[in-house]
């Protein structure tokens, strides 16, 4: 019984028992703050709005949780008798030398969040940087992480980050040529290309000022006719698909003909 009551004598001190509730506390807190911030953030919103406000929080709740680390960390140190009076002034003085060590850096962590806030960027943005063009995968305080079409990653400073395109900011506005073989009739291709693009509106795959505009060119082997499309940005590409199969589809039922090169071949002694 002595042994157990001196284990449990140990156990009981600030510094095993304190140590031990100031983690739990921290950790439960943390939970709390991440999901309660979620809810309010994120309920009621579009999904759009839910893409913004996702980055937001998650720097929300990265300073939190480093804050109440830190908070956390201090009180166990003093259960242990350090001066943490003396240390926060320490620490104060360290931060103004490492301040002006690393003012890149500095000026990294600012421009990270601010461009955050002002709801510059958000993950699943699409941008142009020098050239490079990808979507937003990862918004860290010093850096952002694009991942371009064909896989690759580019990793920026936020310092550099005004000189960023973000294409996500407006709708998309595309410009596809339909071509047509010269033989069939006008009117029945823009009745067909009409409907398409009303229909696509209605099933809201685009928005409602896309529209068929006419005929655009003249090909050795096609006439060219124009649709303008309007959609989301991240949606281009998945959009393009899908009208263009589309047009496809309402010319197979039509019988419309796409023409397509053809190579003619001639023996020697036919000719």
């Amino acid at each position: 019984m002595d042994f157990l009551e001196k284990v449990l004598d140990v156990i009981m001190t600030k510094q095993i028992f304190g140590t031990a509730m100031v983690i739990i506390v921290t950790f439960v807190l943390i939970s709390i703050f991440n999901k309660g911030i979620e809810k309010i953030m994120i309920k009621g919103k579009t999904a759009f709005e839910v893409k913004r406000r996702k980055t937001i929080i998650k720097l929300f709740q990265s300073i939190f949780k480093y804050v109440l680390i830190i908070i956390a960390m201090l009180i166990i140190l003093d259960f242990y008798g350090v001066d943490t009076k003396s240390l926060i002034a320490s620490l104060g003085v360290l931060g103004v030398v490492l301040g002006l060590a690393l003012q890149d850096t500095v000026k990294d962590f600012i421009s990270g969040t601010m461009l955050i806030m002002e709801n510059y960027l958000a993950v699943g943005d699409t941008v142009t940087y020098n050239n490079f063009t990808g979507e937003v995968i990862e918004l860290g305080f010093r850096t952002t992480k694009i991942k371009g079409f064909d896989g690759e990653v580019m990793i920026i400073a936020n310092r550099n980050i005004d000189t960023i395109i973000n294409a996500s900011q407006k709708k998309a506005n595309l410009y596809l040529d339909i071509p047509t073989a010269y033989e069939e009739k006008t009117e029945k291709v823009e009745k067909v290309l009409t409907t398409v693009v009303n229909q696509a509106i209605e099933d809201k795959i685009i928005l409602a000022d896309s529209v068929y505009l006419g005929v655009n060119s003249f090909d050795s082997s096609a006439v060219n006719y124009l649709i303008n499309i309007h959609c989301n940005q991240d949606d281009r590409y998945k959009v393009k698909r899908e009208i263009l199969k589309r047009v496809k589809e309402a010319y197979e039922k039509n019988k419309i003909k796409i023409p397509y090169e053809q190579v003619e071949v001639h023996h020697g002694q036919d000719i």
